[in-house]
C-alpha cells in the first residue's frame, strides 16, 4: 500500500535530544547524509518542464550523466557502473549472453547519457542494441576503443554543457586515449551537420532515430570508414521498439516511454523539431515491455512521454491512456505506477476514476502547466485558459485521495508583466503544489516565441524564477511537516555513506527530482519496500525509522 498510514506515535514522541532516544542516532542521519539547504533548493526550484533536466541556482543544467564511465556523476548514481551484461539486459528471447566459445568482443565503448528519462530510455536501447552485437561495455573512457555521449538540446545552456562534455572526449582522443567520438541524440538532431563544422574532430553524428542503427556506425569508426560520418533517419511513422534495453537505472525502477514526438505548438519549445510528431507505441508492444522490465526486477515503473495525456490519438483516433493504465495494473510483480509529463488536457473522467482506484498507480501527477494568466498561456499557445486549469486542479485534488501533484512553471516569457506575474504568484499560494520547478525563458532559434515582442531582460527573470521559488519553498516544507509522525511505504534506492543508513522515496518522490526519505535500519536492500514512521523533516527531505508492519 502506498496511501500515508497515521502511525501509533505523536509527532512529539520524536525528537533529537540523544538522552530521550539514545538509539535513534537521528542527529548522525541527518549531520551525515542530508544535503545542504543550498543544495536543496536548487534541485528542487530549477526543473526544465519538458526534458527534466535540473537547473542550478543559476539556471544552467546540472548534466544528468547517467554513465558506464570516466567522470563524477553529478545525477542518478549506479552503484556499481559496470554490472553484468546479463543481469541487467532486460530479459529478451532474442538474447543470448556471449560464452567463451562464442568469437571474442568486437570492440569496447564508455557511453555518456544525458537529459532527460526519454533520453535515457534511447542510451539504455542503444546499449542493449551494442552489447547483443558483441561490444563490451568498460567503466574507462581512457582505453576504451570509443566513446558514445548521447546528448541533449533542448535549451542553448543543455547545448553549451553538451558540447563540454563532447570536448572532453576529444581532448581524450588526441592524448591518444581513446580512437574515436561517437556523438548522438538531439544534439546533432538540433544542429546537424553544422556539428562536425563547429568540431571536425567528432568522428560520427547520429541523429536521435539513427539510434537502432548505432552498430553500424561502431563498426564504420573501427573500420575507419570516414565518409560516411552523419547518420539521420527520418522521424517513424510507427513507435521504435524499447525492448531488450541495458538499464542504467538501478534494477527496481525503470523509465517506460509510451510515445514519441510531440504534437502541440507550445511557442517556447523546439521539441517537434528534434523529436517529430507524436508517435503512440501500440499497448500490446508497452504491455509486453512492461512485462519484460518487471521480470528484470523492476517494482516501479515511470511512465513518460512527451505529452501523456495524448496517448493514443494519433494511432488509435481517441485517447486510450485509461485503457493503457488499467492494462498495467493487472501486471503481476509491478509494485508501483509513477504518471509523469501529464498535460493539462484530456483528462477525462474516465481516466481520472482509473487513477484514484488503482491499486498500483501512485497519486501522484507531474503535470508541467507553464503559467496561469491567459494572455500568457495564449501567447505559450497552450491552448488552455486559466478556469479550465483551475477548474482541474480541484477536480483532481476532489477525486484522488493523497493528491501530490507536480508542476512546472515558466518565468519571464516574453510580454510577462508585473501584473501577470503576481496572478501567478497569487495561484501557486493558492493551489500549495507539493512539488514544483520553476525555470526561466530560454530563447530558441527556430520557435515561434523567437518573434514575438517584448523579449525581457535576464535580471527580470531570474529574480521573478527566485521570488517564485522562495513562495514555494514554505508549501513544500508545510507539505513535509505533514508527513512527519505517519507511517508511509518507501521504496529504498541505496544504502548511503553513512552505514545503517538508506536511502528511499515515498509514493510523492520521482527519482532525481524529488525528496528522499533517509532511513535508520539494518537488513535492507535496494528495491525493498519498508513501513517507515517519518520522524522528521529535514528541508525537503525526511527522516524516518522502520515501523511494526512487515512489507507487502
Amino acid at each position: 500500500m502506498h496511501v500515508a498510514r497515521r502511525a501509533g506515535v505523536r509527532c512529539s514522541d520524536f525528537c533529537f535530544a540523544p538522552e530521550i532516544h539514545p538509539n535513534l542516532g537521528l542527529q548522525t542521519i541527518i549531520r551525515s547524509t542530508v544535503r545542504s539547504p543550498s543544495q536543496q533548493q536548487n534541485r528542487n526550484q530549477n526543473t526544465c518542464p519538458q526534458t527534466g533536466l535540473v537547473l542550478n541556482s543559476s539556471g544552467f543544467p546540472e548534466t544528468r550523466r547517467s554513465v558506464f564511465c570516466w567522470v563524477p556523476l553529478q545525477s542518478r548514481i549506479v552503484s556499481d557502473f559496470v554490472r553484468s551484461v546479463e543481469k541487467n539486459l532486460a530479459v529478451s528471447s532474442n538474447f543470448e549472453p556471449l560464452t567463451s566459445a562464442e568469437p571474442q568482443s568486437k570492440g569496447t565503448y564508455a557511453f555518456v547519457s544525458l537529459g532527460c528519462p526519454k533520453n535515457l530510455v534511447d542510451s539504455e536501447k542503444m546499449l542493449g542494441t551494442l552489447s547483443l552485437d558483441g561490444y563490451s561495455l568498460v567503466s574507462e573512457a581512457d582505453g576504451a576503443d570509443f566513446v558514445i555521449i548521447n546528448t541533449c538540446g533542448f535549451i542553448e545552456q543543455s547545448r553549451i554543457e553538451s558540447k563540454a562534455v563532447i570536448q572532453e572526449m576529444l581532448d581524450l582522443k588526441k592524448a591518444g586515449g581513446t580512437r574515436g567520438v561517437i556523438v548522438a541524440g538531439c544534439l546533432p538532431e538540433r544542429v546537424g551537420g553544422s556539428l562536425l563544422d563547429e568540431m571536425p574532430d567528432i568522428d560520427h553524428i547520429v541523429g536521435v532515430f539513427g539510434r537502432d542503427e548505432i552498430t553500424k556506425v561502431a563498426d564504420r569508426l573501427l573500420g575507419q570508414q570516414r565518409e560516411q560520418r552523419m547518420l539521420f533517419r527520418p522521424a517513424p511513422i510507427k513507435a521504435m521498439n524499447d525492448q531488450a534495453r541495458l538499464r542504467i537505472t538501478p534494477d527496481h525502477f525503470a523509465y517506460l516511454k509510451i510515445s514519441e514526438g510531440c504534437d502541440r505548438t507550445c511557442t517556447f519549445c523546439a521539441i517537434p523539431k528534434m523529436r517529430g510528431k507524436h508517435i503512440t507505441k501500440p499497448i500490446e508492444m508497452i504491455i509486453a515491455e512492461a512485462k519484460e522490465l518487471v521480470a528484470d526486477g523492476v517494482r516501479e515503473l515511470i511512465i513518460v512521454a512527451q505529452d501523456t495525456t495524448y496517448y493514443g490519438l494519433d494511432l488509435y483516433g481517441k485517447v486510450r491512456l485509461t485503457e493503457l493504465l488499467w492494462q498495467l495494473d493487472q501486471v503481476e510483480g509491478l509494485d508501483w505506477i509513477r504518471l509523469m509529463y501529464m498535460y493539462p488536457i484530456n483528462f477525462s473522467d474516465e481516466l481520472i476514476e482509473t487513477i484514484a482506484g488503482s491499486e498500483k498507480i501512485l497519486p501522484y501527477l507531474d503535470m508541467p502547466l507553464q503559467h496561469i494568466n491567459d494572455t500568457m498561456l495564449k501567447r505559450m499557445q497552450r491552448r488552455v485558459n486559466r478556469d479550465q486549469t483551475v477548474e482541474l486542479v480541484h477536480k483532481l485534488r476532489d477525486r484522488i485521495p493523497n493528491l501530490v501533484l507536480r508542476t512546472t512553471f515558466i518565468t519571464g516569457f516574453p510580454g510577462e508583466t508585473d501584473e501577470q506575474f503576481e496572478e501567478l504568484k497569487e495561484f501557486v499560494a493558492d493551489s500549495k503544489f507539493e512539488r514544483m520547478g520553476v525555470f526561466t525563458y530560454s530563447l530558441e532559434p527556430g520557435t515561434p516565441a523567437e518573434k514575438l515582442a517584448d523579449h525581457l531582460p535576464e535580471e527580470v527573470k531570474n529574480a521573478r524564477r527566485d521570488e517564485l521559488m522562495e513562495l514555494q519553498q514554505q508549501i513544500a516544507f508545510d507539505f513535509a511537516d505533514t508527513m512527519v509522525g505517519y507511517e508511509l511505504d518507501v521504496l529504498i534506492d541505496s544504502e548511503t555513506d553513512e552505514p545503517g543508513v538508506f536511502a528511499g522515496r515515498t509514493f510523492a518522490d520521482a527519482p532525481d527530482i524529488d525528496g528522499t526519505v533517509y532511513v535508520e535500519a539494518e537488513g535492507l536492500e535496494p528495491g525493498d519496500i519498508a513501513p517507515v514512521i517519518i520522524v522528521a523533516r529535514q528541508d525537503y527531505d525526511l527522516v524516518g525509522v522502520i515501523g511494526s508492519e512487515e512489507e507487502e
